[in-house]
């Protein structure tokens, strides 16, 4: 009879838990910052170090899948709600919705008040459209152009544009991050973006103020042409005066409604998106194949058949603006997250998590604590790596079982990340998000990080409102935690 060997496993020590977490730190800033390398390749190759690691104690590869798998498993449905993101940006740019959207925000330039409407503009462009960087390199460089003719104070307005870039990065359900985050603490998407108001409002508030003090002893009845050009190039190539601007409207209305009824995310965003097509056959009449193909693929510019459009005299920065969307556009952030789960499978395995959290936890003791380590990590990881959709993989899946088990919501957990990360990269030099914006808007990071007063209120806001409990979200018998919260305890 054969006999059966018992598998024995090694509980990893302080050193081996810390390894593959300073292997991480070291690949990801070689390879990014000195090389280029595309991170996905990188975070491939930090998998297959730990990986080693957990066989090194004794575990199985199937184990290693199985945790992998499981992960990937909780994170899919927000997967599924990232895919019809980019589907629904793809049939709202092709409907018209988005550039009409743009094209309201425009109509809003003060001259006289440069610094808070820029602030103001790339706030509702970018909640609008779900990109920073989008919002900034059109629209926001258009402003630069305008300050700069104006004679206005340029690190102030590059700062503006920044904060209101992100305050859409973070709270628009169109946006990669506002996903990620959420997928990296399995939470709802919308009470994600919903718990977020309690941080973001005091400080779109606190901005507002700053920039209008800053803007006073600024006037100017400056010309504002390149605006001017985006504008009349959207008239030009979609259909949005009024009544139609109304109908235009439809689409991120059912979104509105949808998720304050709490309905399904995915029917909500597909209705939406239906509407979007039908909107743009009958009122911009567009062909069906080329809303499937926008939604697939993203809006194109050769979608535009009407002979009296010259598409090569556009100004430059609409096709910038428009092109964009579809499900293919987010294929790059689902891989990622495929590839930083293997990653953080094979930590899980290991024990990693485990041991450094056992550590961390002996010293915090209250919900401010908890909260206030969670920010400092996130701020410290985001500036030594300056990746953010690892930085919330990696830290979702450090502290999420720690806030169930203390009583609190995930989704307190998912807007500190939002808090500590989203905001803060495009603050950091060496990141992706810092060098795009300087070299778009064309002011250093050090001289508009300043000014981008919503890119670090929240993280005082979260600190604060974790002490006095205020906006803390606590799980209740019927709130999305509760059973995993009575699993956990039952485990002790």
């Amino acid at each position: 009879m054969e006999k059966v060997t018992e598998k024995t496993t090694k509980k990893a020590n302080l050193l081996m838990a810390v390894l593959p977490l300073v292997f991480m730190f070291i690949v990801l800033f070689v390879g990014l910052i000195l090389f280029s390398i595309d991170i996905k390749i990188l975070l491939l190759i930090c998998a297959a170090f730990t990986v080693c690691v957990a066989l090194f104690l004794g575990h199985t590869w199937k184990e290693i899948e199985n945790e992998i798998v499981e992960k990937l498993a909780k994170a899919f449905p927000a997967i599924m709600i990232l895919l019809c993101v980019g589907l629904m940006i793809g049939s709202w740019v092709i409907s018209g919705t988005i550039p009409y959207l743009v094209y309201i925000g425009l109509q809003i330039i003060s001259p006289k008040y440069i610094i808070v409407t820029s602030f103001l503009v790339t706030v509702i462009l970018s909640v609008s459209t779900g990109t920073s960087w989008g919002a900034a390199g059109t629209v926001g460089a258009a402003l630069m152009s305008v300050a700069a003719g104006m004679g206005a104070p340029l690190p102030a307005v590059a700062g503006a544009i920044v904060a209101g870039a992100y305050f859409g990065d973070k709270m628009s359900p169109l946006s990669d991050s506002t996903n990620m985050s959420a997928i990296a603490t399995n939470t709802n998407l919308y009470k994600h973006i919903g718990h977020m108001f309690y941080t973001t409002v005091p400080g779109f508030i606190i901005s507002v103020i700053v920039y209008v003090i800053a803007g006073m002893s600024f006037a100017s009845s400056g010309e504002i042409g390149q605006v001017d050009a985006i504008v009349k190039a959207l008239a030009q190539l979609f259909h949005l005066g009024m009544p139609v601007g109304l109908i235009l409207l439809i689409p991120p209305i059912i979104v509105i409604i949808g998720s304050l009824k709490k309905k399904p995310t995915i029917p909500v965003m597909m209705i939406s998106s239906a509407v979007a097509v039908v909107i743009a056959m009958v009122v911009q009449g567009v062909s069906f194949t080329d809303c499937a193909t926008s939604m697939v693929s993203g809006f194109k510019m050769e979608m535009f058949t009407n002979p009296g459009i010259d598409l090569d005299n556009i100004v430059k920065e609409v096709p910038n603006l428009l092109q964009r969307g579809g499900m293919s556009s987010m294929m790059n952030t689902a891989l990622m997250a495929f590839c930083a789960f293997g990653f953080i499978g094979a930590l899980t395995v290991a024990g990693s998590l485990d041991v450094i959290l056992e550590r961390i936890m002996k010293y915090v003791n209250g919900t401010g604590k908890l909260i206030t380590v969670t920010a400092i990590l996130g701020v410290i990881i985001i500036t030594v790596i300056g990746e953010a959709s690892v930085t919330f993989l990696m830290l979702g899946g450090l502290f999420r079982e720690e806030y169930v088990k203390r009583g609190l919501e995930t989704k307190n957990l998912s807007r500190t990340l939002e808090d500590s990360i989203t905001v803060v990269e495009p603050l950091v030099p060496w990141s992706l998000a810092g060098v795009y914006m300087t070299s778009t808007l064309g002011v250093a990071t050090v001289d508009y990080a300043p000014w981008s007063c919503l890119c670090y209120t929240g993280v005082i806001f979260a600190i604060l409102w974790g002490f006095t409990g205020f906006g803390i979200a606590k799980v209740k018998e019927g709130s999305d935690n509760y059973e995993e919260y009575l699993q956990l305890k039952n485990q002790e």
